[in-house]
């Protein structure tokens, strides 16, 4: 009996694996591989950049951009880093965290106007920041944000850096930070596409090395590393090395050529507070792969993300990693790739 329960198995056995042979003979190659990717495990990826990881609730932070401000700390965890222009012709960045918040995020600085209308595409978001002038504290009360500024934390929070020296020490503990909003539940919203998506590297560009954007006091070059597929970062023509020792470079950097014009604020030495515009529409250049692709920007309305088109109205999809966007109203300074590296390689315009 037992014998006859052995040999009835093996036969069934048998049977599946000539069916199994028979379909993969019968199907082609493309419907083969879709059938063996069905028990594959998919790994989630953030909506904001496309990398692994959740979407989860966005915290938005105001980072220091001047040389002392750095080595910078978690930025290499952002999911999107805006870089925007401040008082003198400085900048300051804006890091988005949500597929991933680390421990510690910094120096933190002051809010700007120019943030309200940044935030606004991504919903309420947890905003954190060291301050802003009096004039500026009641727009900031009447956005759509979580208000997390230092004025409204403890110094276990927001706390000095011994190793730094003022203004350039507050440092944020994020992690702190955002198990507190878990536990008062504040509605922070969580990452979801607003205007680009992810993709296969686009047969349209140009091939570029390098890029040079400026602004009246500062500077980043991206140059694409072959080997780490992502363009890494200088700052003042010196590497951008995060805190942690890790070089600064997203797999997407985009240049969005905007309005920079004065806004009605002033900084507490009486220098005028520039407004970008991130609402309307304008052009620019999305860099992945090693290249550089000409582009037109659209935002409609300030509750709605950016999209990017080729010139031609095609969308521009993004690589899937961390995005950094530059937001100036300088044309960017390209460094084509060599003729006798790729033949007849010719780089974007720069007026």
């Amino acid at each position: 009996m037992f014998f006859k329960r052995i040999v009835k198995a093996l036969i069934g056995v048998i049977s599946i694996a000539i069916v199994a042979v028979a379909l993969i003979n019968f199907l082609p190659d493309g419907k083969v591989s879709s059938l063996l990717q069905i028990n594959k495990v998919v790994e989630p990826t953030n909506s904001l950049s496309g990398r692994v990881g959740s979407d989860g609730p966005i915290l938005a932070v105001k980072i220091d951009d001047t040389a002392p401000a750095h080595p910078q700390a978690g930025l290499e965890d952002a999911d999107i880093v805006y870089i925007e222009q401040v008082e003198g012709g400085l900048t300051r960045l804006a890091a988005i965290f949500s597929s991933k918040i680390p421990e510690v995020i910094g120096p933190v600085r002051s809010a700007r106007i120019s943030d309200i209308e940044i935030l606004e595409q991504f919903g309420k978001v947890a905003f954190a920041y060291s301050g802003a002038q009096s004039k500026l504290l009641p727009v900031i009360a009447a956005a759509n944000v979580i208000n997390l500024g230092a004025q409204r934390q403890s110094p276990m929070i927001y706390s000095t850096d011994p190793l730094r020296r003022a203004p350039t020490a507050m440092m944020l503990q994020a992690q702190k930070l955002m198990a507190n909003v878990a536990k008062a539940q504040l509605p922070v919203a969580t990452s979801k596409p607003i205007g680009w998506s992810f993709g296969e590297k686009p047969e349209t560009g140009t091939a570029v090395t390098a890029v040079k954007v400026s602004w009246p006091a500062n500077s980043y070059n991206a140059t694409w590393s072959v080997t780490e597929r992502r363009w890494l970062l200088s700052h003042r023509d010196s590497p951008n090395l995060s805190s942690s020792g890790v070089h600064l470079g997203p797999t997407t950097f985009v240049i969005q050529l905007i309005s920079i014009t004065d806004s009605i604020y002033r900084d507490k030495v009486g220098g005028v507070t520039p407004y970008s515009e991130t609402v309307g529409t304008g052009k620019g250049y999305v860099l992945r792969d090693g290249l550089a692709i000409a582009a037109n920007w659209s935002r409609p309305s300030g509750d709605q993300g950016t999209t990017w088109k080729t010139v031609t109205g095609d969308e521009i999809k993004f690589a899937a990693g961390q995005v950094w966007i530059a937001l100036t109203d300088k044309a960017p300074v390209f460094t084509p790739v060599a003729p006798a590296n790729k033949e007849d390689a010719t780089g974007p315009s720069a007026k």
